[in-house]
């Protein structure tokens, strides 16, 4: 299902989100809790200047399904962290604290490390090389020539590290996680020369992960997520 994400506003209303209609209604919540957490994901939300406020019933239209489907979807996206309701104002998606974000990125580099450490004992060299190719468009070292292009690939790498890993437990625990991460790593890349360093670090993972060198490939992953961590702190004045 394609979904094209646009915010109107009119007035100091709702956030009016561009939404398709479920074309299979066999599952209302679902379909409509997955359709709604892509277009929240996609929103960029660090890059709106106010709240971003949900309109169930314009939602539900747009869905083409009744209310009830759309209000089981944002209780489970509000358990998830995504919106929050607030009373006799509405539902709002939810920003981040600072705090909040170097948190998450602190747990991810725990997890993302334990991956790569996994991989160098179990994943095969063709799995390796298919990390390598990824980035085969950009080792000209100028990533932030194709920046929307580079940030999806980053993306990818870093979901493909923790897939990679082997684990289900830990797949499992990462999900929800990266979701969160997703927003703010679209919104930090074109900061600084967050680009240029970031392929750099990604190239010097894929080889120790080659080279199957365990500690060094942890290590890497660890202190290259740490080191969004420290942008973060330095730099995301947005998030205060």
């Amino acid at each position: 299902m394609s979904i094209e994400t646009s915010i109107q506003r009119v007035g100091s209303g709702a956030a009016k989100l561009a939404v398709a209609p479920l074309e299979d209604t066999s599952t209302f919540k679902n379909r409509a809790y997955a359709a709604l957490k892509d277009v929240i994901v996609s929103l960029n939300i660090y890059d709106q200047p106010h709240e971003v406020r949900l309109d169930e019933r314009q939602l539900a239209q747009s869905l083409g399904v009744s209310r009830t489907p759309v209000r089981e979807a944002m209780a489970q996206l509000e358990r998830e962290g995504f919106v929050h309701s607030v009373p006799r104002r509405g539902i709002y998606v939810v920003r981040k604290t600072k705090r909040e974000v170097i948190e998450m990125i602190q747990v991810w580099a725990a997890l993302e490390s334990l991956a790569a450490r996994l991989i160098t004992q179990h994943a095969s060299d063709e799995e390796i090389a298919m990390l390598r190719a990824m980035f085969a468009t950009f080792e000209d070292g100028a990533p932030h020539a194709k920046l929307d292009e580079y940030s999806e690939v980053n993306i990818q790498f870093h979901q493909t590290i923790i897939a990679m890993g082997g684990n289900g437990i830990l797949v499992n625990l990462a999900e929800n996680l990266f979701t969160h991460m997703r927003m703010i790593r679209r919104k930090t890349i074109a900061e600084e020369d967050r680009a240029d360093r970031s392929i750099q670090d990604h190239l010097a993972i894929i080889q120790a992960l080659e080279a199957r060198d365990t500690d060094t490939a942890e290590v890497l992953v660890r202190n290259h997520a740490l080191g969004l961590a420290d942008h973060v702190a330095r730099y995301a004045t947005y998030l205060e």
